[in-house]
């Protein structure tokens, strides 16, 4: 299973912030056996997002963005999400809040969106470290069956 990583940060993508959450996650994403095709880091501008989304959906089965999902006014990684998505699959989103929730309740401030373009899976995750990881953990499960919903396998 193919998988890219981008990381939305201003101060990642200006280099003057280390950027943990990609790395975290791309671990956690090596471990269940996904190859991690693909490390992006992109500004918080939700054209690049955009265009990002959309090369990567054509490249990988399984894109994870970790930042930008939060309330502040330069986080637009949802919007940039819902923009170039087929489908949108809220109960992946509610899943990792719901998960979130039990470790902190500023969980309830994210709004990441999990969604389909073509045959790829697009999954935001917050920008935190520690965030990101707790909430792809919270769905991790989920992620084989639905790329093979995607894949057309969809005798139960």
């Amino acid at each position: 299973m193919t998988a890219a990583v981008v990381t939305v940060s201003d101060s990642c993508a200006r280099g003057e912030r280390e950027d943990r959450s990609g790395p975290a996650v791309a671990q956690v994403l090596q471990k269940l056996n996904f190859s991690i095709d693909v490390r992006e880091v992109v500004p918080d501008e939700s054209l690049s997002i955009q265009n990002l989304l959309i090369r990567l959906a054509r490249e990988v089965r399984l894109v994870v963005t970790t930042g930008g999902t939060g309330i502040a006014t330069r986080d637009v990684t949802p919007e940039a999400t819902v923009a170039v998505c087929d489908r949108l699959l809220d109960g992946v989103a509610e899943r990792m809040r719901s998960e979130g929730t039990k470790k902190t309740p500023f969980a309830a401030l994210s709004r990441v969106v999990c969604g389909v373009r073509g045959s790829a899976l697009i999954l935001n995750l917050p920008g935190s470290p520690a965030g990101a990881v707790e909430s792809l953990e919270a769905v991790v499960g989920l992620i084989p069956h639905a790329l093979e919903l995607l894949d057309g396998k969809t005798a139960h």
